[in-house]
């Protein structure tokens, strides 16, 4: 690897670094935390079945880019961090990152209205514009027990198919995504509409269903709005605005 090579691989992985981190800043404003547990993770860039964790222990409110740490495809640190990782918790991720190419970063959360959803045998309805985003975008897994079995990677990999966001029945959520923006404001929105479902279900009233051609057609609008318009990036600008107003300090 040449010098050239080699400042261009640090410079990624920083930044990398730098949006991991500010992923877990706005997990924990916007309270979609578990304290230390559940993870966010990212591939290293450039470096093939290496990836980036939170260290096992800190609230997602004190996490920076520096102490992030770095582990292999079973969890191993491999940079010489004193931090401890959780490698139980990167079960899921593990096989999410591997099995897909887009999966550059991976968030799993147990969020009260995304568990109270996934615990449901009908799961997300799409009862408004915010679930809509999800309509035929959304995979299902049974649960099988706490995730330590590595024979079921295989069979949440094949539940979330293509999707950007898979239910982990009687469990939580997760959402992958090929940029930090991406992952995020698929987790913010999903979350979102899981508490709109709670609080909707929770009235008692007749529900206004909406028909599968405009489910079809709200999510094409909003891959046209978040891709082609450059909504996307716009909000995750707003995201790190709001976190740097709060406190920078992820960035170190």
């Amino acid at each position: 690897m040449t010098m050239h090579s080699l400042v261009a691989s640090q410079d990624a992985e920083w930044q990398t670094r730098v949006e991991l981190a500010a992923c877990y800043r706005l997990a924990a404003h916007f309270k979609m935390t578990d304290l230390i547990y559940t993870h966010i993770t990212a591939r290293v860039p450039g470096e093939e079945g290496r990836f980036l964790i939170n260290p096992y222990g800190y609230r997602w409110e004190e996490i920076t880019a520096s102490s992030l740490v770095k582990i292999d495809v079973d969890g191993n640190k491999v940079d010489g961090s004193a931090a401890r990782v959780n490698p139980a918790g990167f079960t899921i991720h593990s096989a999410i990152h591997a099995a897909r190419h887009d999966a550059t970063f991976v968030m799993h959360t147990h969020t009260r209205a995304g568990v109270a959803v996934s615990s449901l045998q009908e799961g997300l309805l799409p009862l408004n514009q915010i679930a809509l985003q999800f309509y035929g975008r959304i995979g299902y897994h049974d649960y099988e027990g706490i995730a330590l079995d590595h024979t079921e990677r295989d069979r949440i990999v094949a539940d979330l198919g293509h999707h950007p966001a898979l239910v982990l029945r009687n469990h939580g959520l997760i959402a992958v995504g090929r940029s930090a923006a991406e992952m995020f404001n698929s987790m913010f929105y999903l979350n979102a509409a899981c508490e709109i479902q709670v609080a909707t279900l929770s009235m008692g009233r007749p529900l206004v269903e909406v028909s599968d051609a405009v489910g079809r057609r709200v999510t094409e609008q909003f891959d046209q709005m978040a891709f082609d318009d450059g909504d996307l990036q716009l909000e995750w600008a707003a995201h790190l605005r709001t976190i740097d107003a709060i406190d920078p300090s992820y960035k170190n």
